[in-house]
């Protein structure tokens, strides 16, 4: 209990290639020290606007319909307001949410690399820019290919792939999108920024092109294996009996067949190819010119066996490639997550998405009713370090959300709910869908403040710095909120009720304080790898401190997690140094008391 962060040796692992000896770290180096930014393509920025999407895009998509007159979405118009071809089919926001499409593209990415670089960005996960014809990509039509929607030119690559075996990669090719995107990563490298997609390797879309097989050639497929196959058609009856397992029961996701390896031999072996393809373009052994890692959707729905392979794959690539993976919900309905703990033993993952992380900052700071106090607080970091290595622990990404919850500001917006659950209005539910207040923006800054200064590799969701709000998806994707467009207020509901008029502009404040907390994480070893030490200052009060070392730094932060300010004496501390706060600059003795305004925070840097 007393030491919850002990060190631990890195393993290392040998291996033999390109005829050198290499040694793999159980965990990258630079994961520890990444500050994450999430990007959901589609809807970042748009660079290029001869790529948008036509309606023959969207075929193979949820919900398979395209109303007569549909347009791309007007960047700036207001989120809920349904656009002229949206308003004659009767279905409403939320069905039509589906169909729409915004443009963001891979020159978006590229064009805003500097704003990312400016923010303090060295790390980006790209949600799955693979060819798809939905909005989310979550539906793979292939692997091998980035979306021609997201490159420059989206007909000429439809004609590249026409020409290809999807299972020989000699004969594959390199469209637009691709050097695009490859084009993206050296960019990114140049700017020292690393680049992760997500890997989507338990499903994909009724577009991808072995499924197509299927459906075409039935029992005579050659890629029968590949699926869970209920029944097949039967052409003497004019039903058609073909039948499959889809993720979760969605049939717009065929799954992958398992056996008692993980996925199947001839689904592995292409995911392999499609591991060397993304990691090491050129093919020439440095993987300099690829992809930097992975992150891996609905983890825990794949075998362990499959995923100690792919990490096999991954590391003899690249021995400094990171994997994290989507370990989340153990039992959604009774609000239980998953302990990662069995993928993170040395040979699966070298992190998760640590959404445990994110439901304790927001029981503190955001939940009323619901919230706990610092001892509370303390107890849930303190499980996660027990369960967790501390190599991997430094590696999680410590998000607070993400395209598959509310944001962080309606998350504060609307407190006492369990994580992501109910998060997004409903004919029934008080969910409110307004902006953020100031007091709740004084929160919003507090939690980011603590996401910055506790173990683990924070990831920020884009345009949460921005000052963007909305629940769940589908209105946790709305598009990234820039300094140089005007938007529409948003005066719409979806289910018709009374709202405010809350005016969508790029928040500088906001964006200046991410800034500034990155920026102290960043510049302060002890906030990425050094060991921590909890003290509560006053738990009624909600007044909580911890202790940062490493090598010879230390630092303390200290919380007042309570709507009222609060002064308190360093001596508490059992400070014996002079320490400067690094958010204010201001210089403090040990006799000192400091004064903090409601939810704000200090970051004391002992003076040597």
């Amino acid at each position: 209990m007393k030491r919850i962060l002990t060190v631990f040796i890195i393993g290392f692992v040998a291996f033999n290639s390109n005829s050198a000896q290499r040694k793999i770290p159980r965990v990258p180096q630079w994961a520890k020290c990444a500050v994450w930014y999430q990007i959901f393509p589609e809807r970042f920025f748009n660079g290029d606007k001869s790529n948008d999407p036509m309606p023959i895009d969207l075929k193979g998509s949820w919900p398979h319909f395209v109303p007569n007159g549909w347009q791309i979405t007007p960047w700036t118009s207001d989120w809920y307001k349904l656009q002229p071809w949206e308003k004659n089919d009767g279905k409403g926001f939320y069905w039509n949410a589906g169909t729409r499409r915004y443009g963001g593209d891979l020159k978006g990415v590229i064009e805003k690399l500097d704003y990312l670089k400016d923010l303090g960005i060295n790390a980006i996960y790209l949600n799955p820019v693979f060819e798809s014809p939905s909005l989310h990509k979550y539906d793979a039509s292939m692997y091998r290919h980035i979306d021609n929607n997201f490159g420059p030119n989206p007909e000429l690559d439809k004609k590249i792939w026409a020409k290809e075996n999807p299972e020989d990669e000699a004969t594959w090719r390199w469209t637009s999108a691709d050097s695009l995107f490859l084009k993206l990563i050296r960019k990114a490298h140049k700017r020292n920024i690393k680049v992760i997609i997500d890997g989507v390797f338990n499903h994909v879309g009724t577009t991808f092109w072995a499924f197509q097989d299927l459906i075409k050639n039935q029992q005579a497929s050659k890629y029968k294996d590949w699926f869970i196959v209920k029944s097949f058609d039967n052409p003497k009856t004019p039903e058609n009996e073909f039948d499959y397992h889809g993720w979760y029961g969605v049939k717009d996701l065929p799954e992958f067949r398992e056996d008692r390896n993980g996925l199947v031999k001839p689904v592995a072996n292409h995911i392999h190819k499609i591991v060397k393809r993304w990691m090491d373009p050129n093919g020439d052994g440095n993987p300099s010119d690829g992809i930097d890692g992975w992150r891996l959707d609905v983890a825990d729905m794949v075998s362990h066996k499959f995923w100690k392979k792919f990490r096999k794959w991954v590391k003899e690539i690249n021995p400094n490639a990171y994997i994290t993976g989507e370990v989340w919900w153990e039992d959604w309905q009774h609000n239980k997550m998953f302990n990662a703990s069995p993928w993170l033993q040395g040979d699966e993952f070298d992190a998760v998405m640590n959404y445990r992380f994110a439901r304790a900052v927001k029981r503190f700071v955001s939940d009323v009713k619901l919230g706990i106090k610092p001892s509370g607080f303390m107890d849930s970091l303190k499980n996660q370090y027990r369960d967790y290595n501390k190599e991997n622990l430094y590696a999680l990404m410590n998000l607070m959300d993400s395209h598959d919850t509310e944001r962080l500001a309606s998350m504060i917006v609307n407190p006492d709910i369990w994580y992501d659950h109910n998060a997004i209005p409903r004919p029934g539910n008080n969910w409110n869908v307004r902006k953020p207040n100031k007091l709740e923006r004084a929160k919003q800054r507090l939690m980011v403040a603590i996401q910055m200064t506790l173990p683990g590799a924070p990831m920020i969701y884009y345009g949460d710095e921005a000052g963007m709000w909305g629940g769940d998806d589908p209105d946790d994707r709305k598009p990234m909120v820039w300094s140089e467009f005007k938007y529409e207020s948003e005066t719409h509901h979806p289910f018709g009720k009374k709202r405010p008029n809350d005016s969508v502009e790029f928040d500088s404040s906001l964006f200046n304080w991410y800034k500034k907390i990155i920026a102290i994480r960043k510049g302060n070893k002890a906030l990425s790898l050094g060991d921590i030490k909890f003290k509560i200052i006053d738990n009624d009060k909600k007044i909580l401190a911890y202790e940062r070392n490493f090598e010879n730094e230390t630092l303390w932060v200290v919380i007042n997690n309570n709507h009222n300010a609060n002064r308190i004496a360093l001596k508490v501390l059992g400070i014996k140094a002079y320490m400067l706060d690094l958010i204010n600059n201001k210089k403090y003795n040990t006799e000192s008391k400091i004064f903090l305004k409601p939810y704000g925070i200090a970051v004391l840097k002992e003076m040597k």
